[in-house]
Parts: C-alpha cells; sequence; structure tokens
C-alpha cells in the first residue's frame, strides 16, 4: 500500500529538490495557490485524487522517492545529474 502523502512529505521533497513552491506548480501543473494551501494545513493532503497524483509524478520524476512502513519519509533516488534541476 502506497503512503499518505502528507503536507511534511511534499515540503521535505522540495527541500531535496531545493525547490520553491513555484518550482512544482510549473512541474506539476497545480496552481501555486493550491500547493500553498496545501502545505500550510498539516497532515494528509485533503485534494482531489488527481491533483495529489500530480505533485507526487512531478516529485518523483525530479528525483524523490516516497518511501512507506512504519515512518514514511522521503528520499533522492539515484538518478542522472539532471534529476535535481528546475522544472523549464
Amino acid at each position: 500500500m502506497e503512503p499518505e502523502i502528507t503536507s511534511e512529505l511534499i515540503r521535505a521533497a522540495r527541500a531535496l529538490l531545493r525547490w520553491e513552491q513555484r518550482d512544482l506548480s510549473e512541474a506539476s501543473s497545480v496552481s501555486l495557490a493550491t500547493i500553498k494551501r496545501l502545505e500550510a494545513k498539516p497532515g494528509i493532503l485533503a485534494a482531489h485524487h488527481l491533483t495529489v497524483s500530480a505533485l507526487k509524478r512531478a516529485l518523483e520524476a525530479a528525483g524523490v522517492e516516497f518511501t512507506n512502513g512504519a515512518s514514511p519519509g522521503v528520499r533522492r533516488r539515484l538518478a542522472s545529474k539532471d534529476s535535481a534541476s528546475k522544472p523549464p
């Protein structure tokens, strides 16, 4: 089972990539206002599953891996040196 995505995981993933909220917005096609709203509330993201999926896909495409288990988290996936670059 996939871990629930929380605002804390999204912020941690952005930190690993050194992305601002605007970078995630551009990479995921989710509005900046929505990302700000979602990150402001602690816990599981209160958003449509398509929005959560878009955020997760964008972060994973940039090299983040969401971990599961008793202590969900994020880590960098070993990938090419371009994976941490900002979205176009």
